[in-house]
């Protein structure tokens, strides 16, 4: 997706900031503490997932239901988007494959980390992912 057309459009520009600000850039790296907390908020719940048949999927559909069509407040794409906000349908539904494709990411990510829990390499490749990840938005908020 281009988010930098999309963002200068007249319809998203007038609340959505450009994909150059710093603020913008330092996004990723500010994710992990939005992973934190909804880890955080779903930890009375990880038997449910972990153990259970079909428990991540249940995790998966809890994420997208409450990330993204539930949310508290009309942002696009949700539920009250729909009924409060101007924003044309299209532009809502623009985030759906990419929400969905995450989500589907991280539970199969989450799977092979639990079936492979006791391989070193796995623990590893997880923390040199981070960094990485870390590091390039760290970089881009330096250089934008």
């Amino acid at each position: 997706m281009n988010y930098r057309d999309l963002f200068a459009t007249d319809v998203i520009s007038s609340f959505m900031k450009p994909v150059d600000e710093p603020i913008v850039v330092l996004g990723p790296v500010l994710q992990i503490f939005r992973g934190i907390l909804l880890a955080l908020v779903l930890l009375p719940l990880r038997k449910v997932f972990f153990e259970e048949k079909n428990g991540l999927m249940k995790l998966g559909v809890i994420i997208l239901g409450l990330s993204l069509l539930s949310t508290i407040g009309p942002t696009m794409g949700s539920f009250e988007g729909y009924i409060y906000t101007k924003i044309p349908y299209m532009y809502q539904m623009l985030g759906y494959p990419e929400a969905i494709l995450y989500v589907l990411l991280f539970i199969g990510i989450l799977y092979v980390s639990i079936k492979y829990a006791h391989r070193k390499i796995i623990t590893l490749l997880s923390i040199l992912i981070m960094a990485l990840i870390c590091f390039l938005g760290i970089m881009s908020f330096v250089m934008a």
